[in-house]
C-alpha cells in the first residue's frame, strides 16, 4: 500500500479530498479503497453542476469483485469530472492520489474541510480496520 499524502483530507468511507489554489477541492477515493476494491473496470461520476450533499453517495465505482458507492466529503457544486476515468478507469488503481482523481468541487463551507482527517488520523483509522 502507497503513503498516505500529509497534504489531503480523508474521511471513513475513504474518499480523500485536496486543496487547490483557487478554492476548489479535488476529490478521489483512497489508496486503501481502490486496494480493496480491486481492479477498477467502471467509473460512473456525477455531472458538471450538479449539487452535491456532504455524505450522500455522489458517484460508484465498480470493479471485478464489487460496486462501491463514492460518498460526497463535503456538499458544493461539481465543476469538473476527470473524463479520462471513462475510458480509462484502472487510473483509479495505478495513481489514486494522482491522475485517478474522480471530481472537482465548488463547496458549499469551505470551512467543512477542517472536519475531515488528518493523514495521520486516517493512517490510525486504517490500521484499525486491518487489526
Amino acid at each position: 500500500m502507497s503513503k498516505i499524502p500529509n497534504e489531503l483530507r480523508y474521511t471513513k468511507d475513504h474518499e480523500w479530498v485536496r486543496e487547490n489554489d483557487d478554492g476548489t477541492l479535488l476529490i478521489g477515493i483512497t489508496d486503501h479503497a481502490q486496494h480493496s476494491l480491486g481492479d477498477l473496470v467502471f467509473v460512473e461520476l456525477p455531472e458538471v453542476k450538479d449539487t452535491v450533499v456532504s455524505g450522500d453517495a455522489c458517484a460508484v465505482v465498480e470493479s471485478v469483485k464489487a460496486a462501491s458507492d463514492v460518498y460526497c466529503p463535503l456538499g458544493g457544486i461539481v465543476s469538473e469530472v476527470n473524463t479520462a476515468l471513462v475510458d480509462a478507469p484502472e487510473l483509479v488503481n495505478s495513481d489514486p492520489y494522482g491522475e485517478g482523481w474522480l471530481f472537482r468541487l465548488r463547496p458549499d463551507s469551505p470551512t467543512e474541510l477542517e472536519e475531515l482527517l488528518a493523514n495521520e488520523d486516517y493512517a490510525s483509522f486504517i490500521a484499525e480496520l486491518d487489526d
